[in-house]
């Protein structure tokens, strides 16, 4: 009997999505992580090293989030689980050293490693719901690109012909696609990188810089809650720590709603009912890649979008090229950094990456990029009062979160006072889930979309269309509505841009408003 007639179940193929392989849990076995994992560990060791290539016998570095699949078997999700597990025998058969640096966020998994010319995986979800899970491979240079996805699909099926072709009894995998072992530990913690990581920005920041302020760090199930806290804390700031949490709290930090708000909100109300009144807040997604910083101004709290983040910290920095996807607010183009600002992406690191290599081999110096999420990308060392902040060309949440705070109170108001200097356009993105792509991209096809966004609803006639990534529409009066479906999950989004944050969220609202918004009106275009 072959291995692929033993199983019990009709196995699903776990894909590349915008940033790393996500999927349901439930269709997560250690054979398909197993088979995917050995596969593009195959692809980097074919790999010379100038192109990020690895080596059999040197070591490879993995971490992961906080999810119970990650490290754990999930009775409610049919016994999936263990990823880490089996990413650690695809590494040993490779012929590599499998190093566990524990539960620590993405950006400091992928410095240390690229540190040191290896390469990593990180076991993690982001910030998709908790009944997901998947991982993200570097290689030894930095993230995959985009050129690397169709030779390692084509790795991958060649592997899975041969395993599933293979003799069942001679297989470590049983008809459940789990390991016939059962339970593995994983091996023991190589403590060091989450501090490594922490010294990268304070050793090129230097000194302390927010004494006075107190800050209300939102922990949730961040995988780097409590390295915040030490980070925020080695700037002199005092440090409340609230809303840690042991179930999983999919935080997106490109879709903040109303109801997360109000969550915070409380937290901010009871924090400043023991404390004192707060200055600011600060989280990251689920494996801390990216930010999410509010103001609070008169107890109340103000969320403020990653790409506005992100033109903050480019001119913190002193960059002299931006590269941000096309998803990103506009104010970028009507301020100070348009100058200096690259062609528009996709969307997704990978292509920002790409945007950052093109600019620094156009000679520009100091290179950055930032994602609508807020997931800041270093494309560049930079050299300031004889200290160093090393290029990370992967998204991080901690240098964005340091140098917003930093720069707001190094200007001796709030974080408000702050981003009212950028130029007045305002963002808010919205999504609706369970939403079938197949769907999602008949609708980008769909001709006549202007008419979807009526004049009733406050908008003018649609005079640009722009299919970078989905559908970008501009409206004769200025605002933005971008519609496209989400590259890890049956999800479709809608981004808003306009003159005022109360319209931005109006036009977010519209698109997904039930049972009859334009979103939904756009579904049944193209289904019935």
């Amino acid at each position: 009997m072959t291995l692929r007639d033993q199983l019990s179940y009709e196995p699903q193929e776990l894909k590349f999505g915008t940033s790393g392989r996500r999927g349901p849990v439930v269709h997560l076995t250690q054979l398909e992580i197993y088979i995917n994992a050995r596969a593009e560990l195959e692809y980097l060791l074919s790999l010379p090293a100038s192109e990020g290539g690895i080596a059999r016998g040197e070591d490879f570095y993995l971490a992961c989030d906080l999810r119970p699949s990650s490290t754990e078997y999930v009775p409610a999700e049919q016994g999936r689980g263990e990823i880490a597990q089996a990413i650690v025998s695809a590494v040993r058969d490779a012929a590599m050293n499998p190093i566990y640096l524990g539960r620590i966020p993405t950006p400091a998994l992928t410095f240390h490693a690229l540190s040191r010319g290896k390469g990593s995986i990180m076991v993690t979800g982001s910030h998709i719901p908790f009944d997901r899970n998947g991982y993200k491979l570097n290689t030894s240079r930095g993230e995959l690109l985009k050129q690397h996805e169709a030779p390692i699909n084509q790795a991958v099926a060649r592997l899975r012909e041969r395993m599933y072709a293979a003799d069942a009894a001679a297989c470590p995998f049983d008809e459940q696609g789990r390991f016939r072992s059962g339970h593995r530990d994983l091996p023991p913690v190589d403590d060091g990188a989450g501090q490594a990581y922490l010294d990268r920005y304070t050793s090129f920041i230097g000194g302390c810089g927010l004494e006075g302020r107190r800050i209300l760090a939102y922990q949730h199930s961040a995988v780097g809650r409590d390295l915040l806290v030490r980070l925020l804390e080695s700037f002199g700031a005092e440090v409340i720590p609230a809303g840690r949490s042991d179930t999983f709290v999919p935080i997106d930090t490109e879709n903040i709603d109303a109801e997360q708000l109000q969550a915070i909100q409380r937290l901010a109300d009871d924090a400043a009912a023991q404390h004192g009144p707060l200055w600011a807040v600060a989280s990251t997604d689920g494996d801390s890649d990216r930010p999410l910083i509010l103001g609070v101004d008169d107890g109340k709290v103000r969320f403020f979008p990653g790409d506005l983040l992100g033109m903050v910290v480019a001119e913190f920095l002193g960059a002299d090229a931006v590269v941000v996807p096309i998803s990103c607010n506009d104010a970028i183009d009507r301020g100070p950094l348009a100058a200096v600002t690259e062609p528009k992406t996709r969307i997704g690191s990978p292509f920002v990456i790409a945007g950052m290599e093109q600019a620094r081999a156009q000679g520009r110096k100091v290179v950055c990029g930032w994602e609508a999420n807020g997931g800041f990308l270093l494309g560049s060392d930079i050299t300031r009062d004889g200290r160093t902040l090393a290029k990370l060309a992967t998204r991080d949440a901690f240098l964005p979160i340091a140098c917003v705070l930093l720069a707001a109170s190094r200007a001796g108001g709030s974080l408000g006072d702050l981003f009212a200097k950028l130029p007045k356009r305002f963002s808010r993105a919205a999504l609706l889930r369970n939403f079938p792509r197949p769907v999602s991209m008949r609708i980008l096809e769909l001709s006549g979309l202007g008419d979807y966004f009526p004049a009733r609803n406050g908008f003018g006639p649609a005079v640009g269309f722009d299919y970078t990534d989905g559908v970008r529409i501009r409206f004769s009066n200025g605002e933005i509505a971008h519609i496209r479906p989400s590259g890890n999950a049956d999800e479709l989004r809608i981004y808003a841009v306009a003159d005022t944050q109360e319209r931005a969220d109006e036009i977010a609202a519209l698109g997904v408003a039930e049972p009859d918004g334009i979103l939904r009106r756009l579904e049944r275009a193209v289904t019935q």
